[in-house]
């Protein structure tokens, strides 16, 4: 499962330890020694584009430089936030589109509910992932316009 393609069905890819945690609508499973970055990387190739020409390409369209979500495949509105620079390794990647609620949590966490009633808990603050689904969001909003 090396060349997990993310799909429709995905939700979420969360670094731990070297692995991936694949969150899908009423799935999970582990990929080891594949990071997520790897991942969102295949994908972007797999659905045409390279990752770097879709940072560029969100960044033509929203002006965001850094933390960039991008656009997987564009028809059916498939975009990841990163948690962190995607530069580093232990970067997660989400969908915004099945985040059901998130919340502040002790200790600069923040917890993650997702429409399947999954829940994640993130090492990063309550602001970084409140400012990357406006982000995301914000770039769907750009793409919906664009298609009509």
């Amino acid at each position: 499962m090396l060349n997990y393609e993310i799909n429709n069905n995905t939700i979420a890819l969360i670094y731990d330890s070297n692995k991936t945690i694949v969150y899908e609508k009423n799935n999970k499973f582990i990929l080891d020694n594949v990071l997520p970055n790897k991942i969102i990387k295949y994908s972007c190739e797999y659905f045409g584009s390279s990752y770097d020409g879709r940072v560029k390409g969100t960044n033509k369209l929203t002006g965001i430089t850094h933390k960039v979500p991008i656009i997987i495949e564009e028809s059916n509105e498939i975009i990841f936030f990163p948690t962190t620079s995607s530069r580093l390794n232990e970067c997660s990647w989400i969908r915004n589109k099945y985040i059901k609620s998130y919340r502040k949590m002790p200790e600069n966490k923040v917890e993650i509910e997702f429409i399947d009633n999954n829940k994640i808990y993130l090492n990063c603050s309550y602001e970084t992932i409140n400012n990357q689904i406006l982000r995301s969001s914000r770039l769907e909003s750009i793409i919906r316009y664009r298609k009509i």
